[in-house]
């Protein structure tokens, strides 16, 4: 990062690189039709332009709502496990570091009390292993299959957790993770 860089640019950009190849990897699974009212519109914010959702297209049978304890688990599941399939093979120690923080933050500040209560615990028990991305996977995978057990759900296996949240289909490494590179 250069001097005048400012340091939220770099997370920007990086959601919108990540952003991107999502919807690249997912967009042949939704035809899109040029008849149709688009469900959102763009907002530009300095060099990124962030999707919003179209008020007016919203109905009385799927009327904006407060988010369920279950999706916002499901979409921190589905973050964390992305996050982990992109992790690199041999991270910085920066990137370890940042991994076991992420982790110790959502124990601390998850919208969930409950939860996050319950992550800490988990982590005292089962301390972040991310020495690479093949560990970071398993790691969080087994972490994963802990908090499923305590609700009375499946577990995953985790020998399948690459076919499951294998790295994402980015051309030009653009879901790389950025950052300090030295070792």
């Amino acid at each position: 990062m250069t001097q005048n860089q400012n340091p939220f640019q770099i997370v920007f950009n990086t959601y919108e690189n990540i952003a991107k190849c999502i919807h690249t990897k997912f967009s042949s699974f939704f035809p899109s039709s040029s008849s149709s009212t688009p469900s959102t519109s763009t907002t530009s914010v300095g060099n990124l332009m962030i999707a919003q959702p179209n008020v007016e297209n919203f109905t009385k049978s799927n009327s904006a709502r407060p988010v369920t304890k279950e999706e916002l688990g499901r979409s921190t599941w589905t973050m964390l496990h992305t996050l982990a399939a992109q992790f690199p093979d041999r991270p910085t120690r920066q990137q370890k570091k940042d991994v076991k923080e992420l982790m110790a933050i959502l124990s601390r500040l998850y919208p969930c009390k409950e939860c996050a209560d319950h992550f800490k615990e988990v982590l005292s028990v089962n301390p972040v292993q991310a020495g690479s991305q093949a560990e970071f996977s398993q790691w969080l995978c087994h972490v994963h299959n802990i908090v499923n057990r305590s609700l009375g759900k499946l577990t995953f296996p985790c020998q399948r957790v690459d076919a499951r949240w294998g790295k994402l289909d980015c051309k030009e490494h653009a879901c790389d993770l950025e950052g300090d590179h030295k070792l």
